[in-house]
């Protein structure tokens, strides 16, 4: 099952936002052992290096994006990506750029605490908690 991790999620970890940094600290440690495949969109990436350096400094900021290039596949952004999101009817266009970048990658489900934020999926928008709950019960 690959998943693409919204935004928000990884800054939950990156940033110990509680009470969200706990269920989002373990999708990564199922992630980091290979138990579902994450994914980040690239956009992700430039967001969190700037608020990370922001809130820490460029080379705190450098360390982490390392370890997210390591742990997770980048979703890229590219002109189809970004003209299919513009197609869509959601009011948030970094939510749309990020549900197309999901189909580019072929990501089965986005994990996020934006649900509201992707009207009309026709893929799993799913809370962090839910898919703990998922993958725990596909496990059993």
């Amino acid at each position: 099952m690959k998943i693409l991790f919204d935004t928000n999620v990884v800054l939950d970890v990156l940033l110990d936002r509680a009470p969200h940094v706990d269920p989002a600290s373990k999708l990564f440690s199922l992630v980091d052992a290979e138990r579902i495949d994450g994914a980040v969109c690239a956009t992700t990436i430039t967001t969190i290096y700037y608020i990370a350096a922001k809130s820490f400094s460029a080379a705190k900021a450098k360390k982490e994006i390392r370890k997210l290039l390591a742990l997770f596949e980048v979703a890229p952004i590219d002109k189809h990506v970004l003209d299919a999101a513009l197609q869509l009817t959601f009011r948030d266009y970094e939510n749309a750029v990020l549900y197309e970048a999901t189909q580019a990658v072929g990501a089965d489900a986005i994990v996020t605490r934006d649900q509201a934020g992707f009207p009309r999926a026709k893929l799993p928008i799913l809370a962090p908690a839910e898919l703990l709950a998922a993958i725990a019960a596909t496990e059993q």
